[in-house]
């Protein structure tokens, strides 16, 4: 195992501390080896935790004061690109992603940018807009009128195992930025990532006490504090759409603000007018990570006319592709990140068996060579109707359903017939051609030919049951914020 210093302990109000709840254990996903303990909070951790937020929210200048802010969000910049690799090492050993995703959306593209963004945008964001002096007929006045936005109060960021780092420093900068406090609760699963930023907070940053707080906890409950409290104005999830339902109704006693990223089921078109290669390579995508990512294009729509031709492409490329050790820097599908995920996508796997889908490449058995580790193979199902649950419900591995299609008309009609609507993609020959197509999909993030829009300046979210709010960009900046509009005498 590569040498790398977890942090244990978790932090709030500034101080690094054992959790009342004594500690639980973090496993390596590849090897099933303990990777070591880490501080398990109780219900009164949370709320120590939550206390100290709103106290740095009410009686500090921390909401207030834009240059200090910024200076913060740089300073913890530099401190984790001073602990690039030993962070890299520790994604790669606790969430179990390859290598070779860690150069990409596990770290260093979100370490890129998702700090200076927020940093950057605290200079450029509109917190003031004249609307110009008007009579108003109900005072019979000549009227000022402006409109603020001031940040929204303490935030509960509860984060997932898949990608921990990318999703926490994105809510963490944008939080941060416009001026409200936070309380991070990290997944159980992948605790030291969190932890670690609770450290180089706590020892290398001027963010005050109270401002940042992370608190580790095996109860999923301790979490469900943050929705509860009404000391909480905000709460910014991401996760799946059972616990995002969940947090709407318990959050609905105390009125909480709520931006939802939430799951996928997210198609891949492929136009007759498409490069077959190119459209069959995005099939590829749902192996990545073990597919576990919510914006993972697991339906692959291929044109009747071309559709043979497409499943002999797929079946060679999942012939050639294997789970392996994510320290490998040629993995591209480690393992899922616990048994309980394991043994959900092998029922995926026999459901599709079940109903009839045609199970070209893979299956729910333990790949060769591989009997420690949760591994499960890439599996390509073909001759898939959209009715059938591997085409309709988020499985999270690395599972594709491949589903012919008509006309074009009928592509949209089956990309737009699920209850998510967070991602999808539109392969086309005609770049207007494939935009058109892009027009007439429910979804809120697109890729056209191959490419992503990833960034921090780039919302992301999704429509339907992919969730509510926007994550990254103005739009993501805006959800941290209220609005107040203000008149006064001209």
């Amino acid at each position: 195992m590569p040498d790398v210093r977890f942090e244990t302990r978790m932090m709030i109000d500034g101080k690094l501390v054992e959790g009342q709840a004594g500690t639980f254990t973090n496993i390596n996903p590849a090897t099933e080896e303990v990777l070591g303990e880490v501080a398990d909070a109780s219900r009164a951790d949370m709320h120590r935790a939550i206390d100290a937020a709103r106290r740095a929210f009410d009686e500090t200048d921390w909401s207030t004061n834009h240059k200090f802010r910024q200076r913060c969000l740089l300073q913890l910049q530099e401190a984790l690109e001073a602990e690039r690799e030993e962070l890299r090492e520790e994604l790669i050993l606790e969430v179990g992603c390859p290598r070779s995703i860690t150069y990409g959306p596990q770290l260093d593209a979100p370490l890129a940018d998702a700090l200076r963004y927020p940093a950057k945008l605290i200079d450029e964001y509109p917190w003031e807009i004249s609307l110009g002096d008007a009579f108003v007929s109900v005072t019979g006045m000549n009227t000022t009128r402006r409109v603020w936005r001031e940040p929204a109060g303490v935030v509960g960021a509860i984060v997932p195992w898949n990608f921990p780092f990318e999703v926490t420093i994105q809510k963490i900068g944008q939080a941060l930025g416009t001026g409200c406090t936070v309380v991070l609760k990290p997944a159980p699963n992948t605790p030291y990532n969190a932890t670690r930023l609770g450290r180089l907070i706590a020892e290398q940053t001027d963010i005050p006490p109270g401002v940042v707080n992370v608190v580790t906890a095996s109860d999923h409950f301790v979490g469900e504090e943050l929705t509860l409290s009404p000391k909480v104005d905000l709460i910014s999830f991401t996760g799946s759409t059972v616990v995002g339902k969940r947090i709407m109704e318990k959050g609905a006693a105390t009125m909480k603000r709520l931006f939802l990223e939430l799951g996928g089921k997210s198609a891949t078109i492929v136009l007759e007018d498409a490069d077959l290669g190119v459209g069959c390579a995005m099939g590829i995508a749902p192996c990545m990570h073990a597919g576990q990512g919510c914006a993972a294009p697991t339906r692959l729509l291929l044109p009747r006319s071309r559709y043979h031709e497409g499943v002999e492409m797929l079946k060679g490329m999942y012939e050639g592709l294997s789970p392996g050790d994510p320290q490998d820097p040629n993995t591209l599908c480690g393992p899922l990140i616990s048994d309980k995920q394991r043994g959900r996508v092998r029922g995926y796997i026999e459901k599709g068996i079940e109903e009839g889908a045609c199970m070209l490449v893979g299956g729910p058995e333990t790949p060769d060579g591989l009997d420690k580790g949760f591994f499960v193979k890439p599996t390509l199902f073909v001759d898939v109707d959209n009715s059938m649950t591997i085409a309709q419900e988020e499985i999270f591995g690395p599972v594709l359903a491949v589903i012919p299609y008509e006309d074009e008309d009928d592509a949209v009609r089956i990309a737009n017939d699920t209850q998510y609507g967070l991602a999808g993609n539109v392969i086309s020959g005609s770049l207007d051609h494939a935009l058109a197509v892009a027009k007439r999909l429910r979804a809120g993030f697109i890729g056209i030919n191959g490419t992503v829009g990833y960034g921090a300046d780039t919302p992301f979210g999704g429509y339907k049951a992919s969730g509510i709010g926007r994550q990254n960009g103005t739009a993501g900046f805006d959800q941290y914020t209220e609005i107040k509009s203000v008149a006064y005498p001209a």
